[in-house]
């Protein structure tokens, strides 16, 4: 059962699995919110605990940087390990002056400067869609919790450093810039598995301004608590 990247055994991991970018935010995320955790993969420092929320059980696991290693490491969830929700959780570069940081920014799609999809031999540009119960529910939490939060597309770059690039992608509706979201929905779609992926603010583009350590220690924590309640409702 175990990949090159992955030690895992059948069973190990749950079926609902949150994602976030830092394998070290991962285990903060098991160790602060979920009950009696195991981790379960190590390797590459890639960790991955499974634990129950509220009963419910779900796994934390983290996926590194960029559209080839989340690509790799949803793949390997949903193909090798039987995960059926995806729901990545991570920081973005704001592109529109409605959000600041500390708001959370849903990704109902992802556009990109990508060639991922094209390993499916698709004669067109496939729209990478989040999962409708996904969006709806993790929408109900965060208004029901009075967290500010933005539903819309999200620009996943193979670009990290864009100089005023992004003002392009701005002006067509995208409200931010991450570099994961594209592949996981695809090897969602693929699959047949639903997906979402929930950000924090970080910076502006707009504004220019960032996260301070407060904001990150403070409000950040509100991403995680509407994936985490999205898992539960999710998970049987």
């Amino acid at each position: 059962m175990a990949t090159p990247h992955n030690a895992a055994n059948a069973g190990d991991i749950a079926e609902t699995v949150l994602l976030p970018g830092d394998p070290l935010r991962a285990k903060v995320i098991a160790e602060t919110y979920l009950e009696t955790p195991v981790l379960f993969n190590s390797v590459r420092n890639m960790l991955g605990y499974t634990g129950t929320y509220h009963g419910k059980r779900v796994s934390v696991m983290g996926t590194g940087m960029g559209i080839p290693s989340m690509g790799i490491y949803s793949y390997e969830l949903i193909r090798v390990y039987g995960v059926r929700t995806l729901i990545r959780i991570g920081t973005c570069g704001a592109m529109t002056e409605r959000a600041r940081v500390g708001d959370i920014i849903m990704a109902q799609g992802a556009c990109t400067d990508s060639h991922y999809a094209r390993q499916y031999r698709l004669p067109g540009t496939f729209s990478a869609l989040a999962s409708f119960d996904l969006l709806r529910r993790a929408a109900d939490v965060a208004r029901e919790h009075g967290f500010p939060y933005l539903v819309g597309n999200v620009l996943t770059s193979d670009v990290f450093y864009k100089g005023d690039a992004w003002k392009d992608w701005a002006k067509m509706g995208c409200l931010a810039s991450e570099m994961e979201s594209y592949a996981l929905y695809c090897n969602a779609a693929r699959a047949g598995v639903n997906a979402l992926a929930i950000f924090t603010v970080s910076n502006s583009m707009v504004s220019g301004e960032t996260s301070t350590a407060e904001q990150r220690q403070n409000q950040f924590t509100n991403m995680m608590e509407v994936a985490l309640e999205v898992a539960a409702q999710t998970t049987a």
